[in-house]
């Protein structure tokens, strides 16, 4: 626990007070919150909105206390006098309680209504929850969109890769009842994973302690805590992300190259990372290790995607690609207003300007990889974080919530760091040759 002490904590030298930081912060979730439950269209981000609005008050009032208390020289004492206290609020009121309430919520019936305002789950959850049950059914997660014997619509499509579907696999098969759809909602999967991956990350760090600037990027942000009750997918993907670098951090290629693999062959947006990590491999074991995290990463996406494209190759790269890339039957409907939609939105000279922005920053950041290679997982999440933000950024299609992964990855590029300054301190120097002879 981080509690407040007399000597107020480490980083007011840098920073300034945490605790006066923490009061901004969480006042300016509040107010993301509070616009939220007021201006959303979709009913499950006004539920969100609206028990948000309680968790981060709180966790904003709980800092000013602090604030007020260590500067009139009277710091609290145990574990109301730590940092950690508005965490668990935000964790509590922002994300388990609204999770909870959507699951319930969304069993009276309202998936695949045109009616955003009465949607307990965003579209992809009841997407992949559809997808598990058409693998198990046809061997493919993906519909022929041109043989419905209707106009296709976006819903219609399954923007993910295959391993996706493993999400709803328990509603697919244990589903069917009340309580049965609402243990197995997709969600539940999602934060299951999320949570799992994160443990195992901290234990392969060997449990380092976690800077409370880590957890307000990686878990009380609103995007975070939004994304975890209404959808959750890109959570799942995060985690996996992560841990695959704490693979790396641990010198495990081919384990690495196998988790990054599953998650390539999930959501394609991670393909940054891949890039990243083989540079890391290479920097801190070699050619040797490079060839085994290759080869292991090829392989594995060869065996997860070729028997489904096999099924049906058309409707695998209608979904997978053309879909996500605007070239489908119907066009992606990710057009949140960052930089990129709107240099593209200008017209076909403003599409081609969008990808050529977006080409020379992928450049840029390349040769950023070539003359400042990642030599620790801290620094490759760095790297991943900022070629992630400037794909979100300046796609011509995309979304604001896809920020989340360069949020998640920051934060735990935090805990990497603190984990390897421990390693180094509890490393002995090696000894001077010329006074040891």
């Amino acid at each position: 626990m981080e509690a407040v002490s007399p000597a107020v904590l480490p980083e007011k030298a840098r920073f300034g007070n945490p605790l006066g930081i923490d009061a901004i912060v969480y006042a300016a979730f509040l107010v993301f919150a509070v616009v939220t439950a007021i201006a959303s269209e979709f009913y499950g981000y006004r539920v969100w909105g609206n028990f948000a609005i309680a968790g981060y008050g709180l966790a904003t009032a709980h800092s000013c206390w602090l604030l007020v208390r260590t500067r009139a020289g009277h710091p609290p004492e145990g574990k109301l006098g730590s940092r950690w206290v508005s965490i668990a609020l935000i964790g509590l009121l922002a994300m388990v309680a609204p999770l909870v309430t959507l699951v319930v919520r969304r069993l009276t019936g309202v998936d695949w209504l045109n009616t955003p305002g009465s949607w307990a789950a965003q579209p992809e959850v009841w997407v992949i929850e559809r997808s598990a049950r058409l693998l198990l059914d046809n061997g493919t997660p993906y519909v022929d969109v041109t043989a419905l014997g209707r106009a296709a619509e976006v819903n219609d499509y399954t923007p993910y890769g295959p391993v996706m579907a493993i999400f709803g696999l328990p509603r697919a098969l244990f589903g069917g009842s009340p309580p049965a759809d609402a243990l197995t909602d997709a969600r539940l999967m999602f934060a299951l994973v999320a949570c799992l991956c994160v443990a195992a990350t901290l234990w392969l760090l060997r449990w380092p302690r976690i800077p409370v600037l880590a957890a307000q990027l990686a878990i009380a942000c609103p995007l975070t805590a939004l994304t975890w009750a209404v959808a959750g997918p890109d959570l799942a993907i995060a985690g996996l992300m992560i841990l695959a670098f704490a693979l790396a951090a641990r010198d495990r290629p081919g384990l690495a190259a196998l988790a990054l693999a599953v998650v390539l062959s999930a959501k394609l947006i991670v393909v940054p990372a891949a890039v990243v990590l083989a540079i890391v491999v290479l920097v801190r074991q070699g050619k040797r290790a490079l060839g085994m995290f290759l080869g292991t990463f090829l392989v594995t996406s060869i065996v997860i995607h070729v028997p489904v494209a096999m099924v049906d190759p058309r409707s695998f790269f209608e979904h997978m690609f053309r879909f996500p890339l605007g070239l489908g039957v119907v066009k992606s409907p990710a057009a949140s207003p960052l930089p990129g939609h709107l240099i593209a939105s200008i017209g076909p000279a403003g599409t081609v300007a969008a990808f050529v922005l977006l080409g020379a920053t992928a450049v840029t950041i390349a040769i950023w990889l070539v003359l400042r290679p990642p030599a620790t997982s801290s620094d490759a999440l760095l790297r991943t974080a900022v070629g992630l933000s400037a794909l979100t950024l300046l796609a011509p299609a995309t979304r604001y919530g896809y920020l989340v992964y360069p949020l998640v990855l920051l934060g735990a590029m935090l805990v990497f760091r603190r984990s390897e300054e421990d390693s180094d301190r509890a490393t002995p120097p090696a000894p001077d040759s010329a006074t040891s002879s």
